[in-house]
C-alpha cells in the first residue's frame, strides 16, 4: 500500500502515549521529519515547524508533510495505482458538476412541488440540520450512480468543493453512503478557501485529471482539467430567459448528458495512458488532454 495509506495517525486508545521529544540531538540530526502529526514527528516524537510543512487534515486527522517530502509521496503514490491497480486520480468538483443545490426559500412557485417529491425520488434530496438553518435541495445530475460506478474502474477518485464540509458530507451521503469511491479524500473550502491546487491531493500531476464546470478557480492546473458543461436544474435568477429544467419537469438527457460525455472522454485518456505498459513512467495526462482536445473541443 502507498507509504500515506500505511501510516497509522488515528487514535487508538490500546496505544501507549507518546510524549514528544524535545532537543533530542540524535532525532534533530538524523531524523529527516518527512510525516507529522499535530506538530510531532511521526518518526522521531520531536516537535516540528509549522512553516515546513503543508497539512492534510482531511485525509488523517493531523497529518503533516514536509514539503520537500510531498513531491517523492505524491510521485510513489502514483507509481503504486498505476501499476498496483491500473489507476490514475481523478478530482471532481461537487456543484454544478455532480449535483445542483438551491435552498428551498429561493424556489419558485413553480418549483415548489420539488419539496413534496424529494421524500419519494432517488435524485433529489432535502437537506436541513442544525448545521444550517436553511433547508436546501440537492439534485444529483442524470447519470451520476453510473458515472462514479464506472470512473471508480479507472481512478482513484477525490471530491474537491468550494462548499464547507458539512455540505460535502451530506452530499456524499447521497451518491457514496458507503464511501467506496471518495473515502477520505474530500477537500473543502476549510482546507481550501479561495482557489483550487493539486498542492492539496496526494498524487503526481503526471497521473490526475480534474473535472470542474469553472476553469477559473484551478489557475495553475488548467492543463490537468476537462471543463464539464454546467448543471443548472433549478432557476438560477429571476432574469434568467429560458425556464430550467426544474420548472419544465424535465432534466439532462441520461444519455448524451454531460456526465455521459466525460465519461466516454476518461475512457480515452485511461487507455491512452495505460496502452504501452513499459511507458508509464513517461506517460502525463495533460499531454493526452490536449491532443484529445484538440480533435474534439474543451467543453463536455
Amino acid at each position: 500500500m502507498p507509504i500515506l495509506e500505511t501510516l497509522s495517525l488515528e487514535p487508538n486508545p490500546k496505544r501507549q502515549k507518546i510524549e514528544p521529544v524535545f532537543n533530542d540531538p540524535l532525532s534533530s540530526t538524523t531524523c529527516l521529519h518527512s510525516f507529522a502529526c499535530h506538530g510531532v514527528c511521526t518518526a522521531c516524537n520531536s516537535m516540528v515547524e509549522k512553516r515546513h510543512f503543508r497539512s492534510f487534515h482531511y485525509f488523517s486527522d493531523g497529518l503533516q508533510i514536509r514539503h520537500e517530502a510531498l513531491a517523492l509521496a505524491k510521485r510513489l503514490t502514483t507509481k503504486f495505482y498505476c501499476t498496483g491497480e491500473k489507476k490514475l486520480h481523478l478530482v471532481l468538483d461537487l456543484d454544478h458538476t455532480l449535483v445542483h443545490t438551491t435552498s428551498v426559500p429561493s424556489l419558485t412557485e413553480a418549483e415548489k412541488y420539488l419539496i413534496q417529491e424529494a421524500g419519494s425520488r432517488h435524485d433529489l434530496w432535502l437537506l436541513k440540520s442544525d448545521e444550517d438553518p436553511v433547508e436546501r435541495l440537492v439534485k444529483l445530475r442524470p447519470f451520476v450512480h453510473d458515472f462514479l460506478e464506472e470512473a471508480h474502474k479507472m481512478f482513484k477518485m477525490y471530491v474537491y468543493t468550494k462548499g464547507n464540509r458539512y455540505y460535502a458530507e451530506s452530499v456524499l451521503e447521497m451518491i457514496d453512503p458507503r464511501r467506496i469511491y471518495f473515502g477520505r479524500r474530500v477537500v473543502t473550502r476549510e482546507e481550501s478557501p479561495y482557489l483550487k491546487t493539486l498542492d492539496l491531493v496526494l498524487a503526481d500531476e503526471r497521473g490526475v485529471v480534474i473535472v470542474d464546470d469553472t476553469r477559473d478557480v484551478w489557475p495553475d492546473h488548467k492543463s490537468n482539467l476537462v471543463e464539464i458543461s454546467s448543471y443548472e436544474y433549478f432557476r438560477m435568477s429571476n432574469g434568467q430567459c429560458s425556464k430550467p429544467y426544474s420548472e419544465e419537469r424535465v432534466d439532462e438527457s441520461e444519455c448524451n448528458g454531460g456526465l455521459v460525455n466525460v465519461l466516454r472522454l476518461l475512457k480515452e485518456v485511461h487507455c491512452g495512458f495505460f496502452r504501452v505498459k513499459e511507458d508509464l513512467e513517461s506517460k502525463d495526462v495533460r499531454l493526452l488532454l490536449q491532443e484529445i482536445e484538440f480533435n474534439r473541443g474543451v467543453l463536455y
